[in-house]
């Protein structure tokens, strides 16, 4: 095992905020090197290692990373004011852009977290409109309140390890959080698949991390399902959470921060863990001194409200903690041996008495010796044990202590944990051969994302989306009934989708991962359970799968199958770390200034508002084939009073593996601005009818940059426009790349000439004219330099209405990513 002294060097050195001096991280370049067995596939695995981490959100940390959808995005969501989603405004008038937090050259990684509750969640969602950010988010410390800390992000300078590990793999775009909230729930749905007692809409959705405790969750998890058909599983961590007998320091450096949610399911019986009687004592001093304090109060002044319903929770947890400790006196040996497997395979920790001990070290700064303290001993140390052993089980999950969670209310000590983790893993070659290493982070805390969430819809509330037949999207609503009925306060209730969250980030390295690939497919938290069903159904012949997950999820979040390849030789030139080192540490950061890159923006710069957004680094990468066959359209009803859209996953191309899709629908006219969520199961259409006064505008946004456009008012001319994608002549179910388009004149007089221009990639405008009551089909010219995407308008000639077509074409081959977003184009 390394000295302290080398493992704080590390684990400064790969936050980035130290000096990542020399070269490209030991353990990815290990990782990268180690070429798989040709001809193998992800189906060879046999170790399936995921590690959760806590609150960031994609553009924070990854918005500037080369070819993902991040500050480039040619076509993000437009805003009730007219302002890109980038630019946001808030109560009192003042926008600001994106701006970077120096983690090595201010303190912006010991300033805390932001608000990420609930309500906060919800609040920055804003029905959809995404534009509530810096007002719900503001920070807690009143020396920050006034920041706008949720709009500022990362870059490669800052954390080169994580910009490594993309490099060297697969980095997901569009990876959401389950649920837009705290971390419990979305720690219940990795676990479970959901945050229902049972699959009802009227069963209770816990929705907060205060309204879930150990031991009593009571339905199935995932866990469970595998130990029943035979899939060796653990979960590792240097400690439990319901373990008492720690410091506040040491639990931040030692216990796994509440973040194994299996502490909180009955069936585990976290409360016969050796320290859980310990930490049930520390409980019951902790409330009879909050008791006695209310009681001295209350002797002084009258009893108000607020220190009555404090008492009473008090006394309530007074006595829910004596009846635990009571509970933690059982035998653990009178269980049956089932239940004790269960217990030890979801809590294994680490035995070793150094490994609950802090020690103290010292490091340099201003020339003088510092002191700081750090684990004594091994925090992976069962974790390495099993590997180096060949113990290690089909599905592992990590849990790392706090202060290595990357969570914003520790610094950013994570990435040693990250790096150490792949470092565990790739010391033998031929474990690494034979593993998938899955990086994914809860939620986002209150950190910004431009990408607008798909949600599901309230099903008493047409106006707010819908979805297929079979679909019921109620599952995936709280209701304010709900919310009242766990106890919510009601200025903190709220009515509003249960998820799909903010976007995460989240990376897999692997053997059929290599290569510095994006992946653009919507996952959430449980596309890792649909990825354990499938790997385990095709690799084992065991149909284990989850029925907690909502057919709403397993229409638009994928099984995540699509991120792998078959292995091969990889030829793809790794991106290495620039050599110059960076100045400072994270303990010398913590004396930096406060970060200060922000504006308001004046009235003069949101004329050129574009140009203050900032730039991703330019270039694309290798796109994975994912598999959708989207198609969104919409003409003026009959009566010129409503315009229909028609929206479709269709399953032609991609047959049983075609996804569903999420469409978010915007209708911007004035202050009766809506955004509705559609999800369209494969196979499947769904129409919907938007009336308007006097004019339209209309925009689609879809996963992978997919969008629509429609434009127009009641004296539109009569043209249907239709847009397909162009198959093979020799084989229909493939498609070669291009657009087709259907041209319909349903009028009785007048020619039209129709006008086809590109929007985005160089192309030259395609004039074509269509006569009265014909049918025109016209070909948009060769997308294959573009890589199949496209961004065109079609427009009749002396007309105003339009009709906006862009995104990408899935062939179910590889590609790259948006040349336009790389600012990569070629004429």
């Amino acid at each position: 095992m390394e000295s302290r002294r080398d493992f704080l060097k590390k684990s400064i050195l790969l936050s980035g905020t130290a000096g990542f001096s020399a070269a490209l991280p030991e353990s990815v370049q290990r990782a990268f090197a180690i070429e798989p067995t040709p001809g193998t596939s992800y189906l060879d695995a046999e170790h399936i290692v995921i590690l959760m981490q806590e609150n960031r959100s994609f553009d924070h940390a990854l918005g500037s990373l080369q070819g993902v959808r991040g500050f480039n995005d040619p076509r993000a969501l437009r805003q009730p004011n007219g302002n890109s989603v980038f630019l946001q405004t808030e109560a009192s008038g003042k926008t600001y852009a994106p701006w970077r937090l120096d983690i090595k050259d201010t303190k912006a990684t010991w300033m805390g977290s932001l608000p990420h509750s609930r309500e906060s969640q919800v609040d920055a969602w804003n029905g959809g409109h995404h534009n509530g950010w810096l007002d719900a988010k503001r920070s807690g410390n009143k020396e920050h309140a006034g920041l706008p800390l949720t709009m500022g992000f990362y870059t490669r300078q800052d954390l080169p390890f994580y910009y490594a590990l993309a490099d060297a793999f697969t980095v997901c775009d569009q990876a959401y959080c389950g649920a837009m909230t705290s971390t419990t729930p979305n720690r219940l749905l990795l676990w479970s698949g959901t945050v229902r007692e049972q699959q009802d809409p009227k069963a209770k959705a816990y929705m907060r991390n205060s309204e879930v405790d150990f031991g009593e969750m009571t339905w199935t998890t995932y866990p469970e399902r595998l130990q029943q058909a035979g899939i060796s599983w653990k979960v590792y961590q240097n400690d439990l959470s319901a373990a008492g007998g720690k410091s506040d320091e040491e639990d931040a450096w030692l216990s796994n921060f509440t973040d194994n949610a299996l502490e909180f399911f009955v069936n585990y019986n976290v409360h016969l863990s050796p320290k859980y009687g310990l930490k049930m004592q520390e409980e019951i001093a902790a409330a009879t001194a909050q008791i006695k304090k209310l009681q001295d109060q209350m002797k002084q002044s009258d009893a108000t409200p607020q220190a009555t319903r404090q008492m009473k929770y008090h006394l309530a947890r007074l006595d829910k903690v004596k009846r635990e400790y009571e509970r933690s006196q059982a035998k653990f040996t009178d269980l049956p041996a089932v239940a004790q497997d269960l217990h030890h395979r979801a809590f294994v920790t680490n035995l070793a008495p150094e490994a609950q001990m802090l020690e103290t070290i010292t490091f340099e700064e201003g020339g003088k010796q510092q002191p700081m303290p750090v684990p004594k001993g091994d925090v992976l140390e069962q974790f390495r044990r099993d590997v180096n052993a060949g113990q290690l089980p089909i599905v592992s999950w990590l849990v790392a202590p706090e202060n290595f969670s990357d969570h914003p209310s520790a610094p950013w000590y994570g990435a040693w944990y990250v790096s150490e983790t792949m470092d565990i893993l790739t010391k033998n070659p031929e474990v690494w051969k034979k593993t998938i290493f899955i990086l994914t982070y809860d939620e986002n805390d209150g950190y910004f994302d431009h990408a607008p969430s798909f949600t599901a819809a309230d099903p008493t509330r047409k106006e707010t989306g819908g979805a297929s037949a079979g679909i019921d999207t109620g599952l995936e609503y709280a209701s304010l009934e709900n919310e009242l009925m766990l106890g919510v306060d009601e200025s903190s209730a709220r009515s509003a989708p249960i998820g799909l969250g903010f976007r995460i980030p989240m990376i897999v390295a692997s053997p059929w991962t290599r290569g510095g690939w994006v992946n653009s497919e919507v996952f959430d938290h449980t596309s890792t359970i649909r990825f354990l069903e499938t790997f385990v159904q095709h690799k084992y012949g065991k149909q284990v799968d989850e029925p907690n997950i909502s057919p709403w999820r397993r229409a638009i979040c994928g099984d995540m199958t699509s991120i792998f390849r078959t292995s091969h030789k990889d030829d793809v030139p790794l991106h290495f770390v620039d050599r110059n080192e960076f100045v400072g540490s994270i303990q010398r950061a913590r004396h930096k200034q406060i970060p200060s890159g922000y504006r308001a923006l004046n009235a003069s710069e949101m004329e050129h508002a574009a140009k203050l957004i900032p730039a991703q680094e330019p270039g694309i990468r290798p796109a994975c084939a994912i598999p959708y066959e989207a198609y969104a359209d919409g003409n003026l009803a009959s009566d010129g009073k409503s315009f229909e859209v028609r929206l479709r996953a269709g399953n032609d191309v991609f047959g049983a593996r075609a996804a569903g899709v999420p469409f978010n629908v915007c209708r911007y006219s004035g202050k009766q601005t809506t955004v509705a969520t559609f999800v369209v199961a494969q196979g499947q259409e769904l129409r919907h009818s938007l009336s308007f006064d006097g004019g339209y505008d209309i925009a689609i946004h879809g996963p992978n940059g997919f969008y629509r456009e429609f434009k127009g008012a009641a004296d539109d001319p009569a043209l249907d426009v239709e847009c397909l994608y162009r198959s093979d002549t020799a084989n229909r179910q493939r498609l070669i790349g291009d657009i087709e388009l259907h041209l319909t004149h349903r009028g009785a007089d007048h020619t039209y000439t129709v006008l086809i221009t590109d929007n985005s990639y160089t192309k030259q405008t395609i004039t074509r004219r269509i006569a009265p009551g014909s049918t025109k089909s016209i070909t948009v010219l060769r997308l294959d330099k573009q890589h199949d995407w496209y961004d065109f308008t079609v427009r009749v000639a002396d007309f105003n209405a339009s009709r906006r077509f862009a995104g990408h074409v899935e062939t179910g081959k590889p590609s790259s990513t948006d040349p336009l977003m790389g600012r990569a184009l070629s004429t």
